[in-house]
This record gives structure tokens, sequence and C-alpha cells, in this order.
């Protein structure tokens, strides 16, 4: 998945080279013809790696490319996502598009928010509504069956192409794939969090693979549906938590999306959970936002308080995302999902702060309105809730 990099020095190894010269003359490519050289040539070389379970390698050249040439780290970096996330099944006459998607949950609750195996009539019903809703006509499906985490999630691209070509292979024959959680790790426990519906979707070569490239849909449409139908398929999973389901895309695209969603919903799923768990409206709350840094702006984090408090009584830590910066209009995008969630007071701060977490228990420090840096605690007296906050 695209991420933020720091550049390292260091001499490239020569399938890296390879990959990052291919790369570059994709990047200055100034025609379809000349794309399609590069890209075919890049694909073979990129599949290799993968087939072969070199990760370093492709990493070296992303993080050559990084400090480098930007554009061909963009355009490598978009070649390895969708190879390892999809392909070619067959050969000759009988070839078949495959497409690793995933299918992100938002969530929130004050108790446990459900991962791991599903249950066979889950599975059924979220395949009904996925091919009813979100997949084109005469497509064959796979499911993971098992409720992802981001914890739990592929870790690399060649974590990515071996998932997907389990599922592929599944796909191929219109079943299920068999997940085996004792080679996952455990979940982390939040008060709102994404969690994934993971599979695979085949159609001949050069047929549509999902509901919106059909002339009669499109992706609005699709997510509409798909939040109303798919989420009552899987609200009984989720008894006890808020459900906001997103709509399914290619795996690395929807892991994105729900990067970005999760932001804005962690603030509005913290204005409902304060309220819930303190009694009080939203009116009565104020958010304290602040800057977190390593060696440049990491991310923001905001503590939030009663009104005539300086305790922090909750946090959410809002990451910067790809090519985010310091010049990027977080500070606005937090106010107004802030507002709109009917926080009474917000309080920005201009100080910047390190990125610190506890000694004792590792979670974040947040912000208080004095300037300063506090655990995130709710009040004793109140009942049991998850000891982790985002």
């Amino acid at each position: 998945m695209k991420r933020s990099r720091f550049a390292r020095r260091g001499a490239l190894n020569r399938d890296a080279e390879l990959i990052a010269r291919l790369a570059t003359g994709l990047a200055a490519s100034a025609s379809r013809i000349e794309d399609a050289y590069w890209e075919s040539r890049l694909d073979a070389a990129v599949d290799k790696l993968l087939r072969t379970g070199n990760e370093d390698t492709l990493n070296v050249a992303l993080d050559h490319l990084f400090g480098a040439n930007g554009r061909a780290y963009d355009a490598l970096a978009d070649l390895i996502e969708s190879r390892a996330e999809g392909g070619v099944l067959g050969t000759g006459g009988s070839e078949f598009d495959v497409a690793m998607f995933a299918a992100p949950l938002l969530a929130w609750s004050r108790f446990t928010i459900p991962s791991g195996p599903l249950p066979a009539g889950t599975i059924a019903a979220v395949r009904t509504q996925l091919q009813a809703h979100v997949l084109a006509a005469d497509t064959r499906l796979a499911l993971a069956d098992f409720l992802y985490s981001p914890d739990q999630l592929p870790r690399g691209f060649v974590e990515t192409w071996r998932l997907a070509n389990q599922l592929a292979k599944a796909a191929a024959d219109n079943k299920e794939a068999h997940i085996d959680p004792r080679q996952l790790p455990e979940t982390t426990r939040f008060i709102s969090d994404t969690r994934y519906l993971i599979g695979a979707v085949v159609a001949p070569r050069g047929q549509a693979l999902f509901r919106w490239q059909e002339e009669d849909a499109s992706r609005e449409q699709a997510a509409t549906q798909w939040s109303a139908q798919g989420g009552s398929s899987l609200q009984p999973l989720f008894t006890g938590c808020a459900l906001d389901p997103l709509l399914p895309d290619v795996y690395h695209a929807a892991c994105r999306n729900a990067d970005q969603g999760l932001r804005t919903y962690s603030l509005r799923a913290a204005a409902a959970f304060l309220q819930t768990v303190l009694n009080v409206k939203p009116q009565k709350l104020r958010a304290v936002v602040a800057p977190f840094h390593e060696e440049r702006l990491e991310e923001y984090r905001v503590g939030f308080t009663l009104a005539d408090s300086s305790q922090v009584v909750h946090g959410v830590v809002w990451p910067l995302l790809g090519a985010e910066d310091e010049s990027t209009d977080c500070i606005g995008q937090i106010e107004a999902a802030l507002e709109d969630a009917g926080i009474g007071s917000v309080i920005v701060l201009d100080q910047r702060f390190p990125v610190e977490f506890c000694d004792d228990c590792g979670m974040p420090m947040y912000p208080t309105p004095e300037g300063e840096t506090s655990h995130a605690e709710l009040p004793e007296d109140l009942p049991q809730a998850p000891a982790h906050l985002h």
C-alpha cells in the first residue's frame, strides 16, 4: 500500500535496479503505446518478485525512487499494488480477470467490536448482497471466512499477493476460502475501528467485475444499496455496535478509503460514546486539537474533556495519510467534523508536541487545554468500558 517513506541510501541490487529503471521509463512515457511497453516488462519483473517472496527488493526500489523520482515512485507503487491484488487466471481462450477486494466496515461500541471467523449464515447473506449490489453479472465470488481487524490484514505486498491467490483459486470454483485464525495476530480493542470483509471476484477477460462498470449502474447507487442491504445482513453480527459499511472496492483502494473514513468517523463516534457513558450533550464537551511530531508532522491528536474540566476523558488520533503534510488543511477537516458532531468548544494548540506514549501502558498521550499531555481516562464510577481509546 502506498505510504510515506524516508529515503534510505544504499546500492540497488540487480533486480531493484531493473525495477527502478522500468518504472522511470513508465513515468516518462508520452503515449499509451509506450506505456504498454514499459508496463508489460514491469509486470513480469514485479510478478517474479512476488512469486519468489522478494519483498525486500520491491521496497528497496520504492525507497530509492521515493527520494530520486516522485513520478516513478507513484507509477511503481500503483503497479505493485495492482499486481499484488489481481491478475489473470488461465491461459489461451479461457482467461479470466481476477481482483481481490475489501468491504470496509466502520464501527464503534462500548463493548467489543467483533472480528474472527464468520458464521456460515453471515457469509451466505453477505454473498447474496454483494452479488446483487456490488459485483457485475456473471462473475464468480470467493469470500474469506474471516472478519479482519486492521491488525490482521496482510503485511506487505507478498502477503497480499498470497492471500489474493488463495482467494482467486476459490473464486474460480465459486466457493469460500478458509482462513486459519491461528496464523493471525490478536485484535487490539478500540472504541471505534474498522473491520474488513475480504474476497475475490472473477470474470471472463475484459468483462466487468463490478456493478458500476455496467451501463445501468453507478458507484453512488452501489454504495447506497450496499450500505442499506449489506449493512442489514451484517448487523446481527455487530450486536451492540453502530455500523457504517463503506463501498467495497479493490483491496488497496478500499483500505485507503477506510483509513480516510475512519478519521472523521472516530470523531463522531467519540461524541456519541461520551454522550452515552457520561450522560452529557455534545455541547457540554470540549475538544483540544494539537500537532504531534517526530522528524516531521506525523499526526494530530484530539483530547476530549468536559467543558468545565481539564481531565482528558477520551482521545482520538488523526494520522496523516499518503502525501499529507503540514500544508494540508487537516485542522479545518477536524474542526468541521467536531462541529458536525455537535462538540460545544474546540481549542487548537499551535505548539509542537512529541509523539509520545505512556511508559506503563503504551497508549497515546493527548493534549489538555493547558497545553500539556495526559492519559485519556474515564471517571472511575462508570460501567466497565474498553481500556484502549483511539
